[in-house]
């Protein structure tokens, strides 16, 4: 594997939404937040050697959040809803 596709699709996001997308042959990822669609798709197909039809990509605002008097920010992210072609899995488990 390439560390430039690692580098670019962080993890899959496994909640029970993202679960029942997965039945109708889309999935989540945590991708790096500079990646293009291009490139999500692209590593996507390298990766997990399957047929990528669509991409939807979500920023995700960073909230504000408190520890004691301390305040600060979550982590910026970026997710990907990645479509596949008809009769393609991955298997995550």
């Amino acid at each position: 594997m390439d560390t430039k596709y690692l580098e670019i699709i962080k993890a899959p996001v496994i909640t029970e939404k993202s679960a029942a997308m997965g039945q109708v042959g889309q999935y989540v990822f945590n991708v790096d937040p500079k990646a293009n669609k291009t490139e999500i798709k692209n590593a996507i197909e390298k990766l997990f050697n399957v047929k990528v039809e669509e991409i939807s990509t979500i920023n995700v605002v960073p909230k504000k959040r408190r520890v004691g008097r301390y305040s600060g920010l979550t982590n910026r992210t970026k997710k990907a809803i990645v479509k596949l072609a008809e009769g393609q899995t991955i298997d995550l488990g």
